[in-house]
């Protein structure tokens, strides 16, 4: 009994690697998917000539001194607007560029007290005033870029006009040198427009208003000191290809 058993495990055993060897490959896995393709855009190059229109507000400090006066310090506000021409170019995150512009500002004060209360107050503004119609700065800018956002620091030169009166006198104007520096930051809308925020501080020294727009009680062609606050939005316009 036991060797028919024996025999029967053997044939079945070569029966069962026969067909086995009968039987067709197993097929193959399927291949895998490639990975879904998601485009990267290439990072912003803030590199290019640029123009652009800029509006804010100015607020600031006016000072009449002479020999035993002094005014005191008197606010000067008001609205501005103009134009911006500018040049950057982008190492790596760095970003180099230069910046000149040009505004209307509607900037006015004065002081009504002291020795400024004897001024003619026939004019629109009564007492020792001050104030500028136009400024021009141009400054170097030092931006660190990220991607389409550019945070900066900006300083240089300013110019001014500068008046003065008492009021019911004619303006004594005087256009003022002296300097600006502020920061920012700019981001790109779109490949070519770009926005902006920026704070720029200016001073411009001191100027002299004339004796015939400045006649005080005693004093006359005081020294008038003046520098301004600017809080300022923008839009500019970059060109490619340069």
């Amino acid at each position: 009994m036991k060797r028919l058993l024996m025999a029967g495990a053997v044939a079945l055993a070569a029966a069962t690697q026969a067909f086995a060897a009968d039987l067709p490959p197993p097929m193959a896995p399927p291949p895998r998917a490639p990975a879904a393709y998601i485009p990267v855009s290439p990072a912003y190059n803030w590199s290019g000539f640029y123009l652009g229109l800029n509006t804010g507000y100015g607020f600031g400090d006016s000072t009449w001194t002479a020999p035993g006066f002094s005014s005191g310090s008197f606010a000067v506000n008001g609205a501005m607007a103009g134009a911006t021409l500018g040049w950057n170019y982008q190492i790596g995150q760095l970003v180099l560029g230069i910046e000149g512009d040009y505004d209307w500002q509607n900037l006015r004060g004065a002081n009504n007290g002291g020795v400024c209360t004897l001024a003619n107050s026939g004019g629109n503004l009564s007492g020792c005033a001050t104030s500028s119609n136009w400024y021009g700065t141009f400054r170097g800018r030092l931006g660190y870029a990220m991607d389409r956002i550019m945070v900066y620091a900006t300083a240089g030169g300013a110019v001014s006009d500068i008046k003065a009166s008492t009021a019911a006198q004619s303006w004594s104007s005087n256009t003022a040198l002296g300097w600006a520096a502020g920061a920012g930051i700019e981001g790109a809308i779109t490949d070519n427009l770009t926005a902006k925020v920026e704070y720029l501080f200016t001073d411009y020294g001191n100027s002299t208003c004339s004796a015939a727009s400045c006649t005080l009680t005693g004093i006359a062609s005081p020294s008038v000191k003046f520098y301004e606050n600017m809080v300022r939005a923008g839009l500019n316009y970059k060109f490619t290809g340069f």
